[in-house]
């Protein structure tokens, strides 16, 4: 009997024991879940916030273009706190967005079965259903036949020149009479120009190629309408390198130089000033400078162009001193609604790097740059001024001229590279592009031999440009391929000049230039930046994806008829798309960050109304007629809607 009892106890014993560790285990499940629960939570707290911030973009015929080649086309794209979570289709997509896949992770690392376990059973408890609700993301569906490509760069043009332009334009016209008509409409519609005469008067977009005459026009010219008599007019020609003037801006300027190191002053047969100013002779003419309000105007102007056609980054390729301290502060008050990349100039021959601000993701937003600098070799091929071999076909007393001498642009170039500066060069024709391929040959070398590095791998650290890079005898087109510099160019550049080009160079030379397709086949690392040049050409980037791959007019001719002109050099859609984007990038060192939709880089994008690159659905000839549905900067809305 004694022994049945200590049996029963000891049973007992056990039953209670049993029963205090169930219970303390329960208690440690529960305290689990519970720290679980409230980990899950805090994790997710920073999701919960970013909900608003984020959401999923998606085309169900697949019409996102990345310009990832890995992922060239993807039906959705996931956006979180201004950057790509990630593209692919939906449901891929949307479970990035589900929290608990990096509390997941976590306990995945640490080998943590049961806090496995518990997370799942987090997850799909009310607590879990509730915080996958409030992180969602809300999912759009663009419009049928509509696309997204990357957001598009032009990687040479001039935003506060734009504006300028935009108040007096001049592109289009026909005659000198043209001019003189636009200008009677300014002075009209201007009071406090009609009734002050001692106001400058300032437009841009003349180009005598477009004339009948072919021929520079005079001062004489702004002066002979009586409501222009008398009147301080300068007007800078469409490419930049030139300023024609008016009497009263002659007899302003008094007594002129013979000649002009790396200018022309324009004259008659009896020696006296025309009234047309070349390259570094327009300096002689003394406007006075724009005010702040003008800038902020000027840059209003380009800006609102600019993001209506889907521009989410610009370099602007000579950015003066004044116009460096309005875009920095700009940036710093948040007001760029894109991204600015610099290449600053100080119009001297002697070192001026040390005077300059570098700036790296400046800014409240980080989207000012400016590590880079512009320098000028030559001047433009319409105003005779690109430095050739050879002389003119079409003027054989002259062969162009060179702004600066090589050797001061060497000296220039190797200092500015010994202080980390990326140097961009202007060069237009062909001795302008030898000179300056000469000079950036010379100086890899030396710094190959100092560093042992090999000439691509200077090349990609220094990321050395050729801006325009228009003409090219053939063993430079070689060339600089060979030594991995840039060919910054601008497509619209081509359609433009094609009309007189092969009348200035040549039929032999005129097959070194603009010969796009060429430059992008022999760049080792296939890299082609597209710019515009504006104001000299449309801020529209469109025209100059147009003009590259058709290699027309935007009425669809061209000197060989409507099939192109010299279509060996064209583009493929796809080259194109890459030059005003992910290549682009690249010049301005921002590869890694933007330039293609993919998980990580910045969420900068374009949705378009058509799809540029089905040639089906947009042929060559509907190009033009793209309109732009939003346009996104860092996640956000800055032109159009979703």
């Amino acid at each position: 009997m004694e022994k049945d009892k200590n049996q029963k106890r000891r049973t007992q014993e056990e039953v209670v024991r049993s029963q205090i560790h169930a219970r303390s285990a329960w208690r440690k499940t529960y305290l689990r879940l519970f720290l679980l629960g409230y980990g899950a939570y805090k994790l997710c707290a920073p999701w919960v916030q970013s909900a608003s911030t984020s959401y999923i973009l998606c085309s169900s015929e697949g019409r996102i273009y990345t310009v990832d080649e890995h992922k060239p086309t993807a039906e959705c794209i996931g956006v979180q706190n201004g950057r790509v979570l990630g593209v692919g289709e939906l449901d891929d997509v949307s479970e990035l967005y589900n929290p608990f896949n990096d509390l997941s992770a976590v306990f995945q690392l640490q080998a943590d079965s049961m806090a496995l376990r518990t997370v799942r059973a987090v997850e799909t408890s009310p607590v879990g259903s509730w915080i996958k609700r409030a992180v969602s993301p809300k999912v759009t569906n663009i419009k049928p036949g509509s696309s997204i490509v990357p957001g598009l760069t032009d990687a040479h043009a001039h935003i506060i020149e734009n504006g300028y332009m935009l108040q007096l334009p001049l592109m289009g016209c026909q005659s000198v009479q043209e001019v003189v008509d636009r200008i009677k409409a300014y002075i009209l519609s201007h009071p406090d120009v009609h009734n002050d005469k001692s106001k400058w008067i300032g437009g841009m977009g003349w180009d005598q190629t477009k004339w009948e005459s072919k021929q520079f026009p005079t001062a004489a010219d702004l002066d002979k309408d009586p409501l222009l008599h008398g009147r301080l007019i300068a007007l800078n020609r469409v490419d930049g390198h030139a300023r024609w003037v008016s009497p009263a801006v002659l007899e302003k300027m008094g007594e002129l130089p013979e000649e002009v190191d790396g200018g022309l002053i324009v004259r008659d047969a009896d020696g006296k000033p025309t009234g047309v100013f070349v390259d570094n002779a327009m300096e002689l003419i003394n406007m006075p400078p724009w005010s702040e309000e003008q800038v902020q105007e000027f840059f209003e102007l380009t800006m609102k162009q600019a993001l209506s056609y889907g521009l989410t980054s610009i370099h602007d390729a000579d950015t003066k001193l004044d116009h460096i301290h309005f875009f920095k502060k700009m940036a710093e008050q948040g007001n760029l609604p894109n991204r600015i990349y610099m290449l600053g100039n100080i119009p001297s021959d002697e070192y001026w790097g040390n005077q300059l601000p570098r700036m790296i993701n400046h800014g409240k937003d980080g989207r000012l740059n400016l590590r880079g600098i512009k320098l000028y070799a030559d001047g433009a091929l319409g105003s005779w001024g690109a430095a050739l071999l050879e002389p003119y076909s079409d003027d054989p007393e002259t062969s162009g001229m060179m702004l600066s001498s090589p050797a001061t642009i060497e000296k220039l170039v190797r200092q500015f590279w010994k202080d980390g500066w990326q140097t961009a060069i202007h060069c237009i024709g062909d001795r302008a592009n030898r000179e300056i391929l000469n000079i950036y040959e010379k100086l890899l070398n030396e710094n190959a031999t100092l560093t042992g590095s090999d000439i691509l791998s200077l090349t990609d650290a220094k990321r050395p440009r050729i801006e325009h890079a228009q003409i090219f005898e053939k063993s430079d087109l070689e060339r600089i391929g060979k030594l991995g510099v840039i060919a910054s160019v601008q497509p619209t550049h081509a359609t433009s000049d094609m009309w007189y080009a092969e009348t200035r160079l040549g039929s032999e030379r005129i097959k070194g230039a603009y010969a796009y397709q060429t430059l992008l086949k022999v760049s080792p690392r296939g890299v082609l930046p597209l710019g515009s040049d504006f104001p000299i050409e449309g801020v529209n980037p469109l025209l100059g994806f147009y003009a590259s791959t058709a290699r027309l007019s935007p009425d669809g001719n061209s000197p060989h008829g409507p099939k192109g002109w010299y279509m060996n050099e064209a583009l493929s859609r796809t080259q194109a798309l890459k030059g005003m984007t992910l290549d682009a990038a690249y010049a301005a060192f921002a590869e890694n960050e933007i330039g293609s939709l993919v998980k990580g880089k910045k969420a900068d994008f374009v949705i378009l109304d058509r799809d540029i690159m089905d040639e089906e659905q947009t042929p060559l000839s509907k190009i033009l007629d793209t309109k732009v549905l939003a346009t996104v900067v860092d996640g956000a809305v800055v032109y159009g809607s979703l």
